[in-house]
């Protein structure tokens, strides 16, 4: 395999600890060579590829450990090939993809037809998160130990919560037994049923049926108590209130084994926005209040929210047209996470570089458990390079995504991945993406 050298860049690496200017080799798909003067100048010189990375950031690839691919099943709303495009142009070397598909990932051999997909696409590293129940609906515990068999890095029904509680015990018993966590979509479905968006002052003004914050606080509160009976490992996804981050912050200071995530769209917008009826606002969790949004930076900040997730909910252009109350939840998100990151944590001060890149490369690998998020020596070849300082305006119609669901068309962002590296091959470069448009 030809060798690749990174040249001049700012590496940012939290697993080492390392924030310094300096170079990456990789070999054979494998880091051999990382650092100031790390490389000889005989090894610079042999490599088969140079980039030049003055003035970037080189970090681990990035992962988003939340997405929805569609297929099997929805593929006119995204396929694995179009999501894992999507995924290379966002800076994503890793994905890990939500079983809410049709029929949905519960079997040895549906999580067996993603990795042939993903394979055949030859993009970026699809991994699977295989449902908790069987297809999904909440009576009986999916086969953990064939998934996990089958290469099943952790377990959800999202979409939908696990709502029998003795069902979620045994669940966290199980996937105990093979390390591996539960990601929960946190919802009491009696009192969110109905709604389009949050149940507030806004929804009141606007004659909408709303989703309380209670909602998603009484079932993270009964999620976090079966985590500490069973000594379970408990993943918030799609974090969305004040009080919600609070639990989080409270079961960690007690030492119960939970992590979080937050979106994009969550620490950026509000349930100001539908005001505007626009469909591509709706999303589940809904958009909160500014409040809530301060509280999801600040949990950032602390890290009582471990990660950065987007959520990539991709749905075909005749079904977000629909009206409100029947158009369905969701929006994209791997094209526009880092800019949307940068923009609103980095550039204002909220987060620094490393906090930046733990939370959207190293804490996603680490809680999934795969062999991702570093540069260590001998550690996959997977590198996101991103200028930290190109200001670009977000075009959904541009995006490799098979869908343009996005509320941030025409927004003006800083930060964008201009490089993506697989295994040492360089998979996407944002100059001839912009060559070939």
């Amino acid at each position: 395999m030809p060798s690749l050298l990174i040249r001049g860049g700012r590496i940012v690496d939290p697993s080492q600890s390392l924030d310094a200017t300096g170079d990456v080799l990789i070999r054979d798909g494998r880091v051999v060579a990382i650092g100031a003067a790390a490389v000889s100048e005989s090894d610079a010189a042999g490599a088969d590829e140079v980039i030049d990375a003055e003035g970037m950031i080189i970090t681990p690839g990035l992962v988003d450990m939340h997405v929805h691919l569609r297929e099997p099943g929805r593929e006119e709303d995204e396929t694995i090939e179009t999501g894992a495009a999507a995924a290379i142009a966002g800076g994503f070397t890793s994905v890990a993809c939500i079983p809410n598909t049709e029929p949905p990932i519960d079997t040895q051999g549906a999580v067996e037809f993603i990795h042939q997909k993903a394979a055949r696409a030859d993009a970026c590293n699809v991994f699977v998160v295989a449902c908790v129940s069987r297809d999904r609906a909440g009576k009986e515990l999916a086969e953990i130990g064939q998934l996990v068999e089958a290469g099943a890095v952790a377990f959800t029904d999202d979409g939908s919560p696990v709502y029998d509680a003795e069902l979620m015990r045994r669940a966290f018993e199980y996937c105990r037994m093979f390390d591996k966590p539960i990601l929960a979509h946190e919802e009491v479905l009696e009192l969110s049923h109905g709604g389009v968006m949050h149940e507030g002052l806004v929804s009141l003004a606007l004659g909408l049926p709303g989703m309380p914050a209670a909602a998603e606080e009484v079932m993270i509160g009964r999620d976090i108590a079966l985590a500490e009976v069973t000594g379970g490992r408990l993943h918030v996804m799609h974090l969305s209130t004040a009080g919600g981050v609070a639990l989080v912050r409270r079961a960690k200071a007690q030492g119960i084994a939970v992590t979080a995530e937050a979106t994009p769209h969550h620490f950026t917008l509000t349930d100001e926005c539908l005001r505007q009826f626009d469909s591509n606002y709706k999303m589940s969790p809904p958009l909160r209040t500014a409040a809530d949004v301060e509280a999801i930076l600040d949990g950032l900040v602390d890290g009582t929210i471990d990660c950065i997730a987007t959520d990539h909910a991709p749905h075909a252009i005749e079904k977000k047209m629909l009206e409100l109350d029947r158009a369905p939840f969701g929006i994209l998100g791997l094209e526009t996470a880092v800019g949307l990151s940068i923009t609103r944590l980095i550039v204002p001060g909220r987060l620094d570089w490393p906090r930046l890149v733990d939370a959207m490369s190293t804490l996603p690998s680490r809680i999934l458990g795969i062999d991702r998020g570093t540069l260590a020596v001998g550690a996959v070849g997977d590198v996101t390079i991103i200028d930290p300082n190109l200001t670009w305006e977000v075009d959904a119609s541009t995006f490799r995504s098979k869908s343009v669901n996005s509320p941030f068309h025409g927004w003006q962002l800083t930060g964008r991945a201009v490089a993506t590296i697989v295994g040492g091959r360089v998979k996407f470069r944002l100059h001839e993406a912009a060559a070939a448009s």
